[in-house]
């Protein structure tokens, strides 16, 4: 049973999380959380409605006396993703998120909390239902899809929105201004297998499971160094089939583009004569690997079990060269660092998901940079290495960074907002995950976009979590920052 948050505060966001994570709202599948959003519009008595992708805007006129202020936007995204613990019981799709305290963080028992981007849906729901606050014309806007295409923001017809300045609430760290961002490409590669009989005596099955890696956000934690259960599983095979002559049968790894895989599964076949060399390379390896990953991933775990009936079949010999030839060799993790800006990652790509059976083979990725061309490039290489064994390789989702921008009315107002709330100076940057002011900005030529929020960790994985006292500051930030935009323009 999930803990009730509206004791915490401020207690209108809290409320307002608690009620949001009651709704599934898995990316693509937001039906639910779209219409729980017009509800609150329409039970507020705002003017709401919804375009052709699903994204929602409601309006909110003017704190009295404050009509002469430019109009706000105040933006979030209406998904989440969806990623469990194997052996956590919940259905994405019709559960909701089962929240507990811990130690002054809101987390999750064994899934995502969505605190990505719900903390953001939250404060503009209480911002929605507030008598109180001072603030300018508000136009809301709760886009769709944002966690598997950004769908909703290159969805957006130009002069649906026309407020002069944007506020984004899908920062993860509150001393943070994020003024830039990547753009994104998705890319996928697939290809026909070809299958044979193991050609051994007595062939033996196993099965090869990693897990316990810490995953995370393949654009904000893409530089920490963690395990990519894709690559580990690579790494690991190509070893055995060189010192243990093991055969591929299958391998299924990964699940979403911006998630870093935790898991990977495979399943491998040998005869009998190898099997205590396999056992001896697996366990001497497997040493080697958590020596390796044992201070970004502390909780891996990697197994091997012998399996029952099997019906022996494996990869042809030269299909199964070229498929381990190419997983090693995908570019992955940081590509390039940002020349000008220390510490900011310009260029990755994320091996996100792997699949090969006898149904065929695929593999899907999610390329990063805030450089257009080096973006283009790096998926072309992708391609191109893929290309080596047979996959054929398409792009699609192509989204644009969001060029820095620290002038502005909106920039100085922030930062000396968090001056003179927190007497210390916010971080103003950019970052390397994708934030959908990029392509919202294309939409509405001129406008000041800046994007902030509370402190939530883990992101994109199940130890997601959000700070409670981070709320808290958010929210009185916030709440200063629209009272000093309605001031604009007053006489």
């Amino acid at each position: 049973m999930s803990t009730p948050l509206a004791h915490l505060k401020p207690k209108a966001v809290w409320s307002a999380f608690e009620e949001l994570n009651a709704v599934p709202r898995p990316s693509k599948r937001e039906e639910k959380i779209q219409a729980f959003a017009q509800e609150i519009g329409t039970s507020l008595g705002l003017p709401t409605d919804t375009d052709e992708v699903g994204n929602v805007r409601i309006l909110k006129s003017a704190s009295p006396g404050m009509e002469a202020a430019p109009t706000v936007v105040i933006q979030a995204h209406l998904d989440m993703v969806c990623q469990k613990n194997e052996g956590t019981e919940h259905d994405f799709d019709h559960d909701g998120i089962n929240m507990f305290i811990d130690n002054g963080w809101v987390k999750a028992h064994g899934t995502t909390l969505g605190a990505d981007n719900g903390m953001g849906v939250a404060i503009a729901i209480a911002t929605l239902r507030s008598t109180e606050m001072v603030h300018p014309a508000l136009e809301v806007l709760f886009t769709s899809d944002e966690e598997t295409g950004m769908t909703g923001a290159l969805g957006l017809k130009e002069g649906w929105i026309t407020g002069k300045y944007l506020l984004n609430i899908d920062t993860e760290d509150d001393n943070e201004l994020t003024i830039g961002c990547a753009g994104g490409i998705d890319v996928t590669a697939a290809m026909p297998t070809s299958y044979r009989p193991a050609p051994v005596p007595n062939p033996l099955a196993y099965k090869i499971l990693i897990k316990g890696l810490t995953g995370g956000h393949s654009g904000m934690d893409i530089h920490l160094g963690r395990g990519n259960a894709n690559l580990l599983m690579g790494r690991l095979l190509r070893q055995l089939e060189s010192s243990a002559c093991v055969l591929i049968h299958s391998m299924e790894g990964g699940n979403l583009r911006n998630a870093i895989p935790r898991e990977c599964k495979a399943t491998v076949v040998m005869g009998e004569a190898h099997a205590t060399q396999l056992e001896n390379e697996f366990s001497a390896y497997v040493v080697q690997l958590k020596k390796e990953f044992s201070s970004t991933d502390p909780n891996l775990e990697i197994t091997l079990q012998k399996i029952g009936a099997h019906d022996g079949l494996v990869l042809a010999a030269e299909q199964q060269a070229q498929l381990l030839a190419v997983v090693a060799g995908c570019p992955a993790g940081i590509l390039r660092m940002n020349p000008e800006v220390n510490g900011l990652v310009q260029t990755s790509n994320n091996l996100a998901k792997i699949h090969i059976s006898q149904v065929g083979a695929e593999i899907l990725c999610l390329t990063r940079s805030s450089s257009e061309s080096e973006k283009m490039d790096a998926a072309q290489r992708i391609a191109s290495i893929l290309g080596l064994a047979g996959f054929t390789t398409t792009f699609a989702g192509s989204y644009p960074g969001w060029e820095p921008s620290p002038g502005g009315t909106l920039a100085s107002l922030m930062r000396n907002t968090y001056l003179d709330l927190f007497e210390d100076e916010p971080q103003i940057n950019a970052c390397h995950a994708g934030l959908e002011c990029g392509i919202i900005g294309e939409r509405c030529p001129g406008m000041e976009m800046i994007s902030f929020g509370p402190n939530i960790r883990g992101a994109h994985s199940p130890d997601e979590r959000v700070e409670i006292a981070s709320v808290q500051k958010s929210w009185d930030y916030y709440v200063e920052v629209l009272k000093r935009l309605a001031q604009l323009n007053q006489s």
